[in-house]
């Protein structure tokens, strides 16, 4: 029997862009917070959309605002057993890894993420070509694909040497990679790998791939609503199918 014991990818209205609170995620700081704890999580991690996602990204004004929160819901819920960690789902933005954040936000931060997303703002032209344009026809023409997942691939790379980043979250999804490559460099900085409930990657047959690479791994909710905080029952069927080293799973342990 399997213990969740924190859930390290959720979102809360503050993942807009330029819309208003709640259009996008639905549940507020201290709803995130109070599913946790009435799951009986260790760890809750509220991690926005990145500032470069216009769509759905975190207003960086915000920043100081959702910072206050988590210290006020910290001085009622830590004491009760739950740690509150202010994360961010930085959005991959250039080619050579680049990310839609600086030092002043990552100094902010407790915990580093980073994904692929639709929607954020490349820093150029030729970074737009990459990224999206060419990782999208790659999905359409096969004699493409495997210079789509290069291009890819290596963006992943140079953003984990570049860059503290603790989880990349569903790795592959939105635009394919080869993640053999990607696990062995996360293996070299120290990053873990998530096994996403939302989205299909880290797929089965891509966890298959990393089984013999000792890589960290997450199975977290992608929340985007209070209740689907802890809700991970897509990523542990995934992991389960795959049959993979559960000692490897960050945020769970095995219960008798």
């Amino acid at each position: 029997m399997y213990k969740l014991t924190g859930d390290f990818h959720t979102h809360t209205i503050y993942s807009r862009g330029y819309k208003k609170k709640g259009t996008h995620a639905k549940g507020t700081i201290q709803e995130n917070v109070e599913a946790a704890y009435r799951l009986g999580l260790d760890t809750i991690v509220l991690s926005e959309h990145g500032p470069g996602h216009y769509l759905y990204g975190l207003r960086v004004k915000d920043l100081p605002q959702i910072r206050n929160e988590i210290m006020r819901l910290r001085e009622i819920y830590e004491p009760k057993g739950l740690k509150i960690l202010l994360g961010l789902e930085s959005n991959i933005v250039g080619l050579d890894g680049e990310l839609d954040i600086d030092d002043k936000i990552i100094d902010q931060l407790d915990i580093l993420l980073m994904g692929y997303h639709y929607g954020a703002t490349p820093v150029g032209f030729t970074d737009a070509v990459g990224l999206y344009w060419t990782t999208q026809i790659g999905k359409l023409i096969g004699s493409r694909e495997d210079h789509a997942r290069d291009i890819m691939t290596q963006a992943y790379l140079k953003a984990m040497e570049r860059y503290p980043i603790d989880i990349i979250t569903h790795p592959g999804s939105k635009a394919k990679v080869h993640i053999r490559e990607v696990a062995e460099g996360a293996v070299k900085t120290n990053t873990a790998l998530e096994i996403s409930s939302k989205h299909d990657e880290l797929s089965v047959e891509s966890l298959k791939l990393i089984k013999d690479i000792d890589v960290k791994l997450y199975i977290d909710s992608d929340a985007h609503e209070p209740e689907r905080v802890g809700d991970i029952v897509k990523g542990l069927n995934k992991a389960l199918e795959a049959d993979i080293d559960f000692s490897r799973v960050q945020n769970m342990i095995w219960e008798d």
